[in-house]
């Protein structure tokens, strides 16, 4: 009996939920598009101009804008530049290049090697965890992984031995 009640896939059922909202916001837009297109008559008006005199307001009317005749340049402060060195001399040389920083340096780097963070924990949690079916759980694949790693650091050990036993003279 056991085989026959299968637990429901909780990634599955979201899916299929959220095609059933996207559905039906998609009739929803239909819908609106068709009320709009209903109600959306051409509003005409004439063309023609009033008989009498028009006044037109200063407002309307546009400005030329004229061209300068010199590129324009604005104004650095060379001041601010100034309190940004004086603020931590000890990481700028005379010349206000940066010194080399190694403890950042090594920061960056083990950020480096360390790799991005994830976006969603829980997610990598439960694939880790093995709840996913039909997938094997992270941990298994790191223990292949590390054993094909052994391995291949024991042939490589023994091979390169072989070679140095072979190369060096014998005495």
């Amino acid at each position: 009996m056991g085989l026959l009640n299968k637990k429901p896939d909780p990634i599955t059922d979201k899916a299929r939920a959220l095609a059933a909202e996207i559905a039906a916001l998609e009739a929803e837009i239909k819908k609106l598009d068709t009320q709009v297109q209903r109600t959306a008559t051409p509003k005409l008006r004439s063309t023609a101009t009033p008989a009498g005199e028009t006044i037109s307001r200063a407002s309307e009317r546009p400005t030329p804008v004229p061209k300068p005749s010199e590129p324009v340049f604005e104004e650095v402060k060379a001041a601010k530049i100034a309190s940004n060195i004086t603020e931590v001399p000890e990481l700028f040389n005379e010349l206000g290049v940066r010194k080399y920083d190694l403890p950042a340096l090594f920061n960056r780097l083990r950020n480096h090697l360390r790799g991005p963070t994830t976006s969603n924990p829980r997610l990598v949690n439960y694939l880790a965890a093995g709840g996913v079916q039909g997938l094997r759980p992270l941990r298994y694949e790191k223990r292949v992984a590390r054993n094909r790693f052994i391995w291949l650091v024991v042939v490589v050990t023994f091979v390169l031995f072989g070679l140095f036993y072979w190369l060096l003279p014998k005495h």
